[in-house]
């Protein structure tokens, strides 16, 4: 449903995006990550037609964003960074006249706006002016404005800034049921703890360049290979090490006290079976745990802060 293709936009000496491909698929949501300045905004810019490549193409539901902008822009649906409001327009109204520019007419532009109004929990400040909403309504505003018209992708640039928790929480169930419906979904944020949860796949971007794709799981896994489990042992952990250095599924460990930290090589089960083989041998085992690395790390691993 999205997909670049070898996209370059320069600025001048500034490469502002440089060769970044990737894929997104239909019902997937996709989360784009990276410094301020990396290219995130130029990328979904070009995807929205409102920008175009130097070089390479983007193509959304199989339409180029060079060759067929018009047809880009009737699937797609574009939640910017900040949020635009027009004096003396209230909330239906303002739908309204995103439907009415998108072409829908009649009953189709009713039920459009109602859904919308529905979809977003807007129903009930229908009759309000639009530059008197909280942020959080203003951002549940301009995802109903994109999604007006019922396009098959939706890029969000920054969805939950500036939001509170329960905002964030609800707005990340909207998006789990947008991409539930079928539809793919870019989103961009900073909060990496939010993209951990709704995204199927990421990518990481900065100076332009696309450093990785993938799952957290699979970026976790590419960053340290084998996982870390944390195993704290009654009475102190002195006497498991010997027990250890026999495990073939064990690279390494460290004793701290009661705890050991352990470089497993296997998989969950293969976690498993080692506290099952701990306890069996007769090991006091206070607690068990693999310690993974979050979508924060392995931001901080792939990046280094560089802006251009």
């Amino acid at each position: 449903m999205i997909e670049l293709q070898g996209v370059h936009r320069y600025f001048g000496s500034t490469r502002a995006v440089n060769d970044v491909s990737f894929e997104v698929q239909r019902g997937e949501v996709f989360g784009f990550i990276g410094p301020n300045g990396a290219g995130k905004t130029t990328s979904m810019r070009i995807l929205a037609t409102l920008d175009t490549p130097t070089r390479g193409d983007a193509f959304v539901d199989g339409f180029s964003v060079v060759e067929d902008p018009d047809r880009v822009r009737s699937r797609l649906g574009f939640m910017p960074d900040y949020f635009g409001t027009y004096p003396n327009v209230n909330v239906s109204e303002y739908l309204d006249f995103f439907a009415r520019a998108y072409g829908l007419r009649g009953s189709a532009r009713t039920r459009a706006v109602d859904h919308v109004l529905d979809f977003t929990l807007l129903s009930s400040l229908a009759q309000k002016p639009t530059d008197s909403l909280s942020k959080g309504m203003k951002q549940r505003l301009c995802l109903g404005r994109a999604m007006i018209h019922d396009p098959a992708v939706l890029v969000l640039d920054e969805p939950a800034a500036g939001l509170d928790p329960r905002a964030r929480i609800e707005l990340r169930d909207m998006i789990g049921r947008l991409a539930a419906d079928g539809k793919a979904v870019l989103v961009s944020s900073h909060i990496l703890t939010e993209l951990s949860e709704m995204c199927h796949r990421v990518g990481i971007i900065e100076q332009g360049r696309l450093l990785a794709v993938g799952t957290v799981e699979e970026m976790r896994q590419r960053m340290e290979p084998h996982a870390t489990v944390r195993l704290r042992v009654l009475g102190g952990a002195a006497e498991v090490g010997p027990w250890l250095e026999q495990r073939a599924d064990v690279a390494e460990f460290r004793l701290e006290g009661e705890v050991a930290l352990v470089s497993h090589r296997g998989d969950r089960a293969a976690e498993v079976a080692l506290l099952r083989d701990l306890i069996q041998a007769g090991f006091p085992v206070a607690e068990f745990r693999a310690e993974t690395k979050s979508l924060e790390d392995v931001f901080m691993h792939l990046t280094n802060g560089r802006v251009q």
